[in-house]
């Protein structure tokens, strides 16, 4: 199984590590690794012979969200281009989110945006303690929105909204009592951390563990095709406002955006 934007190999356990394999673009959420990770999901993520999947980022952060040039091209796509593309997205975290192998996330550097939707749809995630997060859209003018039903999902209501709209970044220990990743480990330590997430599926039956995982989804918040559609919808919306054309432009300007009113040292 080769891909242009994941490093992959599984080992004789069965037990498959799948590496975001962008590091220049600091695995930035580009069409063809999207592309790429739904077809991960469809087929090794489908395999009765795949125990479980670590997901990681090669470099220096696990993701940074979304790719810089695809968010510029929305500004001037037409409103069926915009949900086509985010379709697109939307399509591959539920792709991950429902494959039958354990999904287990090894966070480090940084998880931002659709990142943090990422670590959200893995079963488990496990953080460096050093690592950072944010859901940083509304910098933007924009709003999380493929993402959304996955953060609330994994937070809760309550929790989401401390970080669902402020932008603000936040540690790995905030991440962890949010519930975003499971727990936050030093550097060092965060191989053996997830590799202790991973040990106990070699012990139980694969059919089991993805029957198990079909019936948690079953009895959570509803995330289906009608939730999805509306979430591409409201993110069309979005895109064709002011706010939107404006953070982005300023942001590739390197310019404040009309409502930054001071800079917040604890976003930096």
């Amino acid at each position: 199984m080769t891909y242009e934007t994941l490093d992959i190999h599984q080992d004789d356990r069965g037990v498959a590590y799948v590496t975001l394999n962008l590091p220049d673009k600091r695995n930035a959420l580009a069409p063809e690794m999207i592309a790429e990770l739904t077809d991960m999901a469809q087929t090794l993520g489908a395999a009765r012979d795949t125990r479980a999947i670590v997901l990681s980022g090669a470099g220096k952060v696990f993701c940074a969200g979304g790719d810089l040039g695809w968010m510029k091209a929305q500004i001037n796509a037409d409103r069926a281009t915009r949900m086509h593309e985010a379709r697109k997205l939307a399509e591959m975290l539920n792709a991950l989110n429902t494959m039958p192998t354990p999904l287990i996330g090894r966070i480090h550097g940084g998880a931002f945006g659709g990142g943090v939707g990422m670590a959200c749809v893995c079963d488990v995630a496990i953080a460096d303690e050093a690592a950072k997060f944010g859901l940083t859209e509304t910098r933007l003018g924009i709003i999380p929105a493929t993402i959304g039903p996955y953060v609330v999902a994994r937070l809760g209501e309550g929790n989401a909204r401390r970080v669902f709209m402020s932008a603000r970044i936040f540690s790995a220990a905030e991440a962890a009592a949010l519930g975003v990743v499971a727990r936050a480990v030093p550097s060092d330590d965060l191989d053996a951390a997830v590799e202790a997430e991973v040990a106990p599926y070699l012990s139980v039956a694969p059919g089991a563990v993805g029957a198990a995982k079909a019936l948690v989804r079953t009895l959570g918040p509803r995330i289906d095709a009608d939730v999805i559609d509306d979430t591409i919808r409201q993110l069309a919306d979005i895109w064709e406002g002011a706010e939107a054309t404006y953070g982005i432009d300023a942001f590739f300007a390197k310019t404040p955006a009309p409502w930054q009113k001071y800079n917040d040292r604890t976003n930096g």
